[in-house]
């Protein structure tokens, strides 16, 4: 494959937040989801909301200027919106599963071309104990897109035919986004929709371990 230049992790949130629909309440979940908060374009409403009971979170805040008694689930300091407001676990478990959250972004070890979740455990015995939150978001909000690398630091492919990995819920991804491309799972697959400049579609199919349908024309992906 040629070289090409990969999105970090704070381009692949740029290109996560501009998808963001005016008047959306949406979930980010622990680790690179969080990056999405300081990328929310201007002119863009969007309520965003942390599992442990925090409606309206803004961007982090400067270095120096953390309160730490203000943090998100992932326990990064974050800053509050006008109008924002906290609440205890049940009440925001209520709003995960009662489908209340237009939209659910989670990080992922894997993903298959049906759509299943794995993004708790690499299955290894110094894993967390148990799935959280993240099985009741997976199931609750309208849309889960996963934001991740495209291959592990190994170089495995992250997308799959079948999960190896402890799943978290089946089914329920609707849009990836990696560092080279963005893809919808359909009811017939994997459709691309945005891949890296200098990259062809068959090199990404090699890093890519479930077919890709190519339907139309791909626009390039930019951060």
């Amino acid at each position: 494959m040629a070289m090409v230049r990969r999105l970090s992790r704070e381009e692949i949130a740029s290109r996560i937040a501009r998808e963001l629909r005016d008047g959306s309440f949406v979930n980010l979940g622990i680790g690179l989801p969080t990056l999405v908060a300081d990328r929310i374009p201007e002119g863009i409403e969007v309520v965003l909301h942390s599992e442990n009971g925090i409606l309206n979170i803004g961007p982090r805040p400067p270095a120096g200027e953390e309160d730490w008694d203000l943090v998100n689930a992932g326990k990064d300091p974050i800053s509050l919106l006008r109008g924002g407001s906290f609440f205890d676990s049940s009440l925001s478990f209520i709003m995960m599963r009662g489908g209340h959250l237009d939209c659910s972004i989670l990080g992922a070890y894997q993903v298959s071309d049906k759509g299943d979740l794995a993004n708790w455990s690499m299955g290894a015995g110094d894993d967390l104990p148990g799935v959280g939150g993240a099985m009741d978001l997976a199931v609750g909000a309208r849309e889960i897109w996963v934001m991740m690398e495209h291959v592990t630091k190994q170089g495995a492919p992250r997308i799959v035919s079948e999960c190896t990995l402890p799943l978290t819920a089946l089914g329920v991804v609707t849009r990836i986004f990696t560092d080279l491309a963005v893809l919808d799972v359909t009811s017939r697959g994997l459709r691309l929709r945005e891949i890296v400049e200098g990259l062809d579609a068959q090199s990404l199919q090699e890093l890519t371990a479930a077919p890709i349908a190519l339907e139309g024309k791909q626009r390039p992906l930019h951060p």
